[in-house]
């Protein structure tokens, strides 16, 4: 599983790190992921890094979020800087597309306004 840290709460235009290490995966994992679902919403992506690293982010992230990975650990992590109300939810890694047996605890993030 995929287990994600570094959330908390944080006042607007704030900044986060989410980190996320993988356990029990031996294989190397080509594209891994954020996603994150806010109550009573669905699950969305909000970034996904290749092992290139070729990178893509959600419209509504761009030029805030940076997505970065380390090959080697099977970890990643977002670097989330100018946060807004509406970044609030739990925050899970997987990989993309997602896959339901690699998903592990997200983290919550809350942005305060």
């Amino acid at each position: 599983e995929l287990q994600a840290s570094g959330g908390g709460l944080v006042q607007a235009g704030g900044s986060l790190t989410l980190s996320c290490a993988a356990s029990g995966i031996s294989f190397r994992i080509n594209i891994m992921a954020w996603y994150r679902q806010a109550p009573g919403k669905q699950r969305e992506l909000v970034a996904r890094i290749t092992s290139g690293p070729m990178t893509y982010y959600a419209d509504s992230v761009k030029g805030r979020f940076t997505i970065s990975r380390d090959n080697a650990l099977n970890t990643v992590t977002l670097q989330m800087n100018n946060l807004k109300p509406e970044d609030t939810a739990v925050y899970y890694c997987n990989i993309w597309p997602w896959r339901e047996e690699f998903r592990g605890r997200g983290t919550l993030v809350t942005v305060s306004s």
